[in-house]
């Protein structure tokens, strides 16, 4: 139960710090062109990894919890992101409202990459 606990919340302050990252450097994120773009995935999924990896240890869970700790983590983090993409102008109003589907398509990519982070014993 303690690890349950540990690991939800973990994932409430992972949106929480996600947020808001994005809302005071959104516009920082969201630069036309191909190689931002490209930059922007690419750091997601280097940052996702990274998560995956280090999180079971910030949380101290064993070697047989550590996916289950990662899933705990990544449900409040995903639940609290699919509300902000929905709702993406009011979260962001200096930022372009067309931009809702590249933040959680980058928000569903970090969190994927931070299950295969879950998924590589060490």
């Amino acid at each position: 139960m303690r690890m349950m606990l540990k690991s939800l919340g973990a994932g409430f302050l992972l949106a929480l710090l996600v947020h808001t990252g994005f809302f005071f450097f959104g516009t920082h994120f969201f630069i036309d062109g191909r190689s931002p773009f490209q930059i922007n995935f690419f750091g997601g999924a280097a940052i996702g990894l990274l998560l995956g990896l280090i999180l079971p240890q910030i949380l101290r869970v064993g070697p047989g919890e550590r996916l289950r700790a990662i899933v705990l983590v990544l449900i409040p983090f995903l639940m609290w992101e699919a509300a902000v993409t929905s709702h993406f102008q009011v979260f962001f109003r200096t930022l372009n409202p067309v931009m809702d589907k590249v933040y959680g398509a980058l928000m569903l990519w970090g969190a994927a990459f931070t299950l295969i982070g879950g998924l590589i014993r060490r």
